[in-house]
Formats: C-alpha cells, sequence, structure tokens
C-alpha cells in the first residue's frame, strides 16, 4: 500500500533534480555523434531546459568548426602550400 503522508506527496511533486554541466556536455557530444541512449535521451527532455542544449550546440559547433580549420591550417603550413 503506497504511503499517502505529506511529506511523501510533496516529494513526488518535486521538480527533478537538475542536470550537471558534466551530464549536458556528454549528452551534447553523444547527440552530435549519434549515439545517444535512449534512456539519457528521456533524461534530458524531463529534466533540462531546451535553451541549455542550444547554447551547448552552438558552443560545441564553434569549437568543432575552429579546431578542424585549425587542423587544416596546421596541415597545410607543414605541407608548404
Amino acid at each position: 500500500m503506497p504511503d499517502s503522508t505529506p511529506d511523501n506527496k510533496r516529494q513526488q511533486k518535486q521538480k527533478p533534480q537538475e542536470l550537471t554541466l558534466w551530464q549536458i556536455i556528454c549528452s551534447v557530444f553523444a547527440a552530435a555523434f549519434g549515439v545517444q541512449s535512449h534512456k539519457n535521451r528521456e533524461r534530458d527532455f524531463k529534466r533540462a531546459k531546451p535553451g541549455t542544449y542550444i547554447i551547448a550546440g552552438i558552443i560545441f559547433t564553434a569549437l568543432f568548426v575552429a579546431t578542424v580549420a585549425a587542423i587544416v591550417k596546421l596541415i597545410l603550413s607543414q605541407a608548404g602550400v
């Protein structure tokens, strides 16, 4: 029989715990490479705000493009082009 004390009801109505920065970063990397698990995707939709992932995605994309550009520049400078 479920406990229907006021404390138990209060715990059931509490907002889910916010995601940590590390969980957000891992989710963005997993989503970018297409390997996000169903369990983590469900967690993300229930516990995080869309704006958090939009900002994280923009930052990830900028860092990814900058890294690729730096690698290409390094390779071209080594090749003497």
